[in-house]
C-alpha cells in the first residue's frame, strides 16, 4: 500500500513502492517494467503483478527523456469550434492511436501568443513531432530550430521548405466560381478570412482566375475580407447586399463566412437562391439541413490529419528526407442555393 499525501489523499505510486512491494531494486524493477535489458521471468511476473497492484503508471515523460523515443505527437489547431479543425484532429487521433502514438491538443483559437506557448510547450515535453494549422511562419520555424519535426496541415506559411498536407484551394475556388458563372451570374462576390494565408490567398486566386477566364473583369469592390468571425460576415453582408448593385451570388471561403452570409440574407429577407446565390468551399452538417442546403466543397478534414500523421512518421522515420507537399482532392456538393441570377 502506499501512503497518503498531507491532505488524506491516495499517494500516486512510484517506481520505488513497486521495487519495494516486489522486494527487488528499483532499477530491476525499471528494466522489468520497459522490457529493455535482462530480468528473470518469474521477478518480472513479481514485478508486473506489483505494479498492477498498486495501479502504477510509468513516467512517459521520463522515459521518453531516457530512451529518446517520445510516442506523443502535438498537435495545434486554429478553432475546434469549427467542424473542419475537430475532424481534422480526429483523423489524426485515430491514425495516431493505430500508430502507437497518444495525441496532445491544444486550441489555440487564433491567438499567436497561444500557438508559441504550445509550440514551447511541445519541445518540453519532447513530443515525436507537431502537426499544426499555422497562424503565422514562426511557429515551424521555431520546431524546426528546436530539431522537432513538423507538418503543416491545410495551410502552409513556413519560410522554408517543409511537409505540408494540403487541400487543392485553387481549384476548388475555380470550380465553384465557374458553376456560378456558368449559370449566368456576371458580379460574384468573394468572402474571404485572410487573404495573407495560404488558404485564403490561393482561394481568391482561383476565384480570380474564374473570372479571368470567363471575360469578367474583377471588381476590388466584391472582394471582402472579414477576418474568422461569423457575425462580421453576417454584418459585411448586409452592407453588400443592400447596396443598389449588390452581387447576385456570393462565394464564402470558410464555414463561419458561408454562416455569416446566410444570417445575413434571413435578416433582409432575401430569398435563397431567387434573390442571391450562395456557395461555400468548406462544408458542415447544417448546410445540408437548412432550406435550401448550401451548395459546398466537401473536403475530407479527416483524410487530411490521417494524411497529416503519415507524413509526420515517415519524417520521424527518415528526417533527412526531402520534404513533401500532399494535395488532397475535394468534391463539391450541389444543393438548393444556386441557380441562375433573377432577371430584373
Amino acid at each position: 500500500m502506499t501512503e497518503n499525501d498531507p491532505d488524506g489523499a491516495p499517494r500516486r505510486a512510484t517506481l520505488r513502492d513497486v521495487a519495494q512491494a516486489a522486494g527487488v531494486s528499483p532499477s530491476t524493477t525499471s528494466r522489468a517494467l520497459s522490457g529493455e535489458g535482462y530480468v528473470a521471468a518469474a521477478v518480472r511476473e513479481r514485478v508486473l503483478g506489483a505494479a498492477e497492484a498498486l495501479g502504477y503508471v510509468p513516467h512517459a515523460m521520463a522515459r521518453s527523456l531516457r530512451t529518446r523515443d517520445s510516442r506523443t505527437i502535438g498537435v495545434l489547431v486554429s478553432d475546434l469550434r469549427n467542424a473542419f479543425y475537430a475532424d481534422l484532429a480526429a483523423g489524426i487521433a485515430a491514425r495516431a492511436r493505430r500508430a502507437g502514438y497518444t495525441m496532445m491538443l491544444v486550441d489555440d483559437q487564433g491567438s499567436a501568443e497561444v500557438e508559441s506557448e504550445a509550440a514551447r510547450a511541445f519541445v518540453a515535453t519532447r513530443v515525436a513531432g507537431v502537426i499544426v494549422t499555422p497562424l503565422s511562419g514562426e511557429v515551424s520555424a521555431y520546431l524546426t530550430r528546436q530539431r522537432v519535426p513538423v507538418v503543416e496541415a491545410e495551410r502552409t506559411l513556413a519560410e522554408a521548405a517543409g511537409d505540408a498536407v494540403l487541400i487543392d484551394n485553387a481549384g476548388v475556388a475555380r470550380r465553384m466560381t465557374d458553376h456560378l458563372v456558368n449559370l449566368g451570374h456576371r458580379r460574384i462576390a468573394l468572402f474571404v478570412d485572410d487573404g495573407a494565408w495560404t488558404t485564403g490567398g490561393e482561394r481568391a486566386a482561383g476565384y480570380r482566375a474564374s473570372l479571368e477566364e470567363s471575360g469578367i473583369p474583377a471588381d476590388p469592390g466584391l472582394v471582402i475580407a472579414t477576418g474568422w468571425d461569423a457575425e462580421a460576415a453576417r454584418k459585411a453582408a448586409i452592407d453588400i447586399l443592400a447596396r443598389r448593385e449588390r452581387p447576385t451570388a456570393i462565394v464564402a471561403t470558410s464555414i463561419p463566412l458561408a454562416e455569416g452570409v446566410w444570417r445575413a440574407t434571413n435578416d433582409l429577407g432575401l430569398r435563397i437562391p431567387e434573390d442571391i446565390s450562395i456557395v461555400s468551399l468548406d462544408d458542415s452538417e447544417w448546410m445540408s439541413m437548412v432550406s435550401p442546403g448550401i451548395t459546398a466543397v466537401a473536403q475530407d478534414a479527416v483524410a487530411l490529419g490521417e494524411a497529416a500523421l503519415d507524413r509526420l512518421l515517415a519524417r520521424v522515420r527518415h528526417p533527412g528526407a526531402a520534404a513533401e507537399t500532399i494535395v488532397l482532392a475535394a468534391q463539391m456538393r450541389p444543393r438548393g442555393s444556386t441557380a441562375a441570377p433573377r432577371v430584373v
